[in-house]
């Protein structure tokens, strides 16, 4: 059913999950890009929320909400993404995601998920130990009590799916200028790149923007190879996603924002 794939896709739209491995091999870790530092003079909001509304097509699909929160050298994001309308009693969503990451250098240490789709509930942990040099994944299906432990080799900073979003943020973003980023994941490193592509101008119900188009791609495969991913970030010092879409086979989910407040 078409329909159970588009809250799943809220999440593959709201973080680098969209980044399809296909059948190709892990990346070996010595060729893992390095993370690049934060620009100078940036930094992670101390305390932010972000709200966005998400279309599927012409219909309303979800809302997501993004949290920053300082705690202190570290910055914890947590995401909610919610399926809304008609699309919630087609196949209910209610998705939560959290990520600890340090402020400085943008090397995450956790990423939770607790993901409810239909009759599927599922809990996973990825803790990044650097000093050991390996990745720890746990995962608990809810349902069935199964689980799941994988271990994995990680080079010394990596980005995880959710928080590579918004660590693009703290790059300059020049148009024509490409960087690289290491991103873990449960199974799989992935070397991403984010292609900085043009400036266009981005209306949402906050106001009008100018911003600066990012498409995040991946040698294995984008969505595996049934689509691509495009970030709108604010043509300025914040460069904040103020749109986000991914265009897959079937149909377009769009992000937009449209509430940024302190708190």
């Amino acid at each position: 059913m078409r329909e159970r794939r588009i809250p799943r896709t809220i999440f593959c739209a709201l973080a680098l999950a969209c980044l399809g491995h296909g059948q190709q091999p892990p990346v070996p870790v010595q060729q893992l890009p390095a993370l690049p530092p934060p620009r100078a003079g940036f930094s992670f909001p101390q305390k932010q929320t972000l709200t966005y509304t998400v279309d599927w097509r012409v219909f309303s699909a979800g809302t997501a909400v993004i949290h920053f929160e300082e705690a202190g050298d570290r910055e914890k994001l947590s995401a909610d993404a919610n399926t809304v309308g008609a699309i919630n009693m087609l196949f209910h969503a209610s998705d939560h995601f959290q990520s600890s990451f340090d402020r400085t250098k943008g090397c995450t240490y956790q990423f939770d998920k607790q993901t409810v789709e239909g009759k599927r509930q599922i809990n996973s942990t990825l803790k990044m130990d650097y000093a050991q040099g390996k990745s720890i994944f746990d995962e608990k299906n809810l349902v069935n009590g199964q689980s799941k432990h994988v271990e994995s080799p990680i080079p010394s900073c990596m980005t995880d799916l959710l928080t590579g979003v918004f660590y693009a943020s703290s790059q300059p973003l020049e148009i024509g200028h490409n960087f690289m980023m290491p991103v873990v994941d449960a199974m799989h490193n992935v070397p991403v790149t984010m292609k900085v592509e043009a400036r266009e101008v981005v209306k949402t119900t906050l106001g009008t923007f100018k911003t600066i188009r990012a498409q995040p791609t991946a040698d294995s495969g984008v969505v595996k190879n049934r689509g691509n991913i495009w970030i709108w970030y604010t043509d300025d010092e914040r460069h904040l996603p103020v749109q986000m879409r991914a265009r897959l086979f079937w149909g377009t989910i769009t992000f937009r924002l449209v509430g940024n407040e302190n708190k």
